[in-house]
């Protein structure tokens, strides 16, 4: 993909970012809408502590966001057996310690066949999504019980890529609404161990690869090389 220019982002084009570790989704685009000062959304949001691609689309492409959002996503990362944590991933700490020693190989292969194709899926309380009109994860940290219902969702491939108990690394093609955070948690309880969110990098999004994106403060600096006469905003 040809990286636009400063000027066609502004007219409207599509960006290609890859989110550090710790920043929301928001850092991100905000670090570019300060620079571009034109309008600039993102097509899927990636949990603070996942990695990887963010499309981004500026100016008069802002329309087409949900085009983005529909297509298939990639994953990698890494499944830690014989604990659960509250959301599902390390933004909270690992609790219920389970023994996994008795976990084989081939138990762990056989599993993760359960979770390809179409399946029903509970996302994490600890999520964006509305219950009765406010964030779930707002009701969480209240210490409210929050009950969501299961969601069709579709897994192409569920694949293993290394086994280094506790840690199981893998490699995921799914659906758009897909949590990564449940088929963690999923794949730990169906093993008996428990099990959470290690890591996460979003590798693919349709046929964009994270290969081609730059960080947002590498985008930042490419637009104020580019377009160094950009008047400041008056503060008011």
């Amino acid at each position: 993909m040809k990286t636009p220019t400063a000027q066609e982002l502004i007219s409207g084009g599509v960006m290609l970012i890859d989110k550090p570790t710790k920043w929301t989704s928001f850092d991100a685009v905000n670090q570019i809408k300060i620079v571009l000062r034109t309008k600039i959304g993102h097509c899927g949001t990636l949990d603070p502590l996942a990695t990887g691609l963010l499309i981004c689309c500026t100016g008069d492409m802002t329309k087409s966001i949900s085009d983005y959002q529909k297509l298939p996503k990639e994953y990698t990362g890494t499944i830690c057996l014989g604990a659960t944590t509250e959301t599902y991933d390390l933004e909270s700490q690992p609790i219920n310690e389970k023994p996994y020693d008795h976990i084989t190989n081939e138990m762990i292969m056989e599993t993760s066949k359960q979770f390809v194709g179409d399946i029903m899926q509970v996302p994490p309380i600890h999520s964006a999504i509305k219950k009765e009109g406010k964030r779930s994860y707002d009701l969480a940290r209240a210490g409210q019980e929050v009950i969501l219902e299961a969601r069709p969702i579709t897994i192409g491939e569920f694949e293993i890529t290394e086994i280094a108990l506790p840690d199981i690394k893998f490699r995921v093609t799914c659906s758009t609404g897909t949590y990564i955070r449940s088929l963690a948690n999923d794949f730990g309880a169906a093993l008996g161990t428990g099990g959470y969110l290690k890591t996460l990098r979003r590798t693919k999004i349709g046929n964009f690869n994270v290969d081609d994106a730059i960080s947002p403060l590498e985008w930042k600096k490419r637009i104020n090389e580019e377009m160094p006469e950009l008047p400041k905003k008056k503060k008011r």
